[in-house]
């Protein structure tokens, strides 16, 4: 009985389905979750002469008002008389959170003070308005 020893050689060819397999999975998990990452209700920001980046760490809190005068809490629509208690319940469940507070350029600063107004009711210090700078935006 003689046993048939044979030599297996050794592929060195790089099998690119599994990668290929990987990054598509990805770039579905990508696109799937950037749109999520955008905080607050989408609105056009002013334009300030001078930014400056907050160095607060935390999740900020976006408070926003569109230009029709519609106020929201991070993605939730709000009213103005309610703003306060959910703005607190909302630092209770994420405390030291800063908030932001974002106003459509078109909207007139009255309405932005009343809100800001309401947030202070709450006596939660780090209240920061949004603004983009508009030598970031001509770069863009």
């Amino acid at each position: 009985m003689s046993m048939d020893i044979r030599v297996k050689s050794v592929r060195s060819d790089i099998n690119v389905t599994p990668l290929v397999d990987v990054v598509l999975v990805l770039l579905i998990i990508f696109m799937v979750v950037t749109p999520l990452l955008q905080r607050g209700k989408d609105v056009q920001l002013p334009q300030a002469k001078r930014v400056s980046a907050l160095k607060s760490g935390g999740d900020p809190i976006y408070v926003t008002v569109t230009r029709d005068g519609r106020l929201w809490l991070d993605k939730k629509e709000t009213r103005r008389e309610d703003l306060a208690g959910a703005l607190t319940e909302e630092i209770a469940r994420t405390p030291g959170a800063p908030i932001f507070i974002k106003g459509d350029r078109d909207l007139g600063y009255r309405a932005v003070r009343e809100v800001i107004l309401e947030v202070t009711k709450t006596h939660i210090p780090g209240v920061s308005l949004v603004a983009t700078n508009p030598r970031i935006e001509k770069e863009r």
